[in-house]
């Protein structure tokens, strides 16, 4: 079956079971699945009832999709995403953006765990994503395009919307809480970064490192999509002694500063 054809009956499926259409999507990364408190949930589908749908297998991904409301907004929620380095293809991982688009949603907001590289950052702290750096081994863009999905050639010189980040400082200032703008670097994983990377990645413009959210913006970018992302830095590659790093780590770090992330997103969403 064709990509397009998939999309399609993945998004009939969905639309039969909610009442309301959801106007924005929203992809929560590891740790950050306190937003779903937030909801005024109408319907729960879980991934393996959902035609198409891959199955996260990493701790801290519930692996739902929650529809409801946040304010007066309807969203679509995915309450853990798919990684390149759980062995899905880039297809799979980057689906689910797909079947937004395809369900009429424009607007999309991306959260992640991430390791830090500027000396400037603590653990915890909140960063928008104002630009990244591509370097996946795979484009999820490669191969044959269907133009019914978007142009082959797609531009990226604006690949997180000025115009979501201008609301969610906004939104951030008056919740009183502290924000970071920089790049993102995202890898392949699932190794965490050596030392001599992290100093690379710096090197080459980078301010947080992860392993997700880069395919989910090209593909809703090649979509024409807006997209939104946030990091939590969960670990500080930026000392000159080698600091151990464990998912449970990174989870704890991210569960920690979840409810701010929340507060902003919530915010931003009513201003959208």
């Amino acid at each position: 079956m064709l990509l397009y054809d998939k999309i399609q009956e993945t998004a009939a499926f969905i639309s039969g079971k909610i009442t309301h259409q959801p106007k924005t999507g929203i992809i929560l990364g590891s740790g950050l699945g306190g937003l779903i408190d937030l909801i005024k949930k109408e319907a729960e589908l879980p991934y393996a009832e959902i035609p198409h749908f891959p199955v996260s297998t990493v701790e801290g991904h519930q692996g739902k999709l929650v529809f409801g409301k946040i304010g007066n907004t309807q969203v679509m929620l995915m309450a853990g995403r798919f990684h390149y380095y759980e062995g899905y293809s880039m297809e799979e991982v980057t689906f689910p953006v797909r079947v937004m688009k395809a369900l009429g949603i424009d607007n999309l907001i991306l959260s992640n765990a991430a390791g830090g590289m500027n000396k400037t950052f603590n653990i915890g702290d909140l960063m928008i994503i104002t630009d990244h750096i591509n370097l996946f081994p795979e484009n999820p863009l490669r191969g044959p395009n269907d133009s019914r999905l978007g142009t082959r050639f797609p531009d990226m010189s604006q690949p997180y919307d000025k115009s979501m980040v201008a609301m969610a400082q906004e939104a951030a200032a008056e919740l009183n809480i502290p924000v970071r703008t920089g790049v993102y670097v995202g890898l392949q994983g699932p190794t965490f970064e050596t030392p001599a990377e992290y100093r690379w990645l710096h090197i080459i413009g980078g301010d947080a490192v992860g392993m997700s959210t880069v395919p989910e913006n090209i593909v809703a970018r090649h979509a024409g999509m807006n997209v939104f992302a946030m990091s939590v830095i969960t670990d500080l590659g930026v000392t000159d002694v080698p600091v151990t790093i464990t998912h449970e780590e990174v989870l704890e770090a991210a569960n920690a500063a979840a409810p701010k992330m929340a507060a902003i997103v919530a915010a931003m969403i009513n201003r959208m």
